[in-house]
């Protein structure tokens, strides 16, 4: 079973090359992901080339998978809670900014709760909304029509 860490979402797929970490003494460290089922957040049964038995997987329990960077998808920072959750985003068309106060989970997509002194708006993290997210400075948002800054004290 794999779980995924920090709040991101599973990487884990088929075909996907990842190191044990840390590394046994002897060994293979490099395995390639040969199925995931109920891919989740809450963790993924997977299996991995050359782990045929309950003895060799025991070994692995406890231990980390990583990916080499380049495997990783694009859009990897937007699921980032660390690097997200403090940020400032700015809504290109009303010109409004507020800070990423908390990330709620979805069923099909991540919602940034976005706060200012006074207001509050819930963003989808969908393409057609936040389509970037830069190293540093704010992150520039369209928020869709129909969602609006509303006012903390009437929520």
């Amino acid at each position: 079973m794999t779980v995924p860490v920090h709040g991101l979402p599973s990487l884990v797929r088929e075909g996907l090359e990842v190191a044990v970490v840390p590394p046994r003494l002897k060994g293979s460290r490099w395995h390639t992901v040969t199925s995931v089922s109920h891919d989740s957040r809450a963790g993924s049964l997977t299996a991995l080339s050359g782990v045929c038995s309950l003895a060799d997987a025991e070994p692995l329990v406890g231990r980390f998978l990583l990916a080499r960077e380049q495997d990783l998808p694009h859009d990897l920072a937007l699921h980032d809670r660390g690097r997200l959750v403090g940020r400032e985003v700015l809504d290109e068309c009303s010109g409004r900014s507020g800070v990423i106060s908390e990330i709620l989970t979805g069923p099909a997509n991540d919602v940034w709760v976005l706060r200012d002194s006074s207001f509050e708006v819930l963003v989808p993290v969908v393409d057609e909304v936040v389509c970037d997210v830069p190293q540093t400075g704010p992150i520039t948002v369209r928020v869709p029509r129909g969602l609006k800054w509303e006012e903390r004290d009437q929520l």
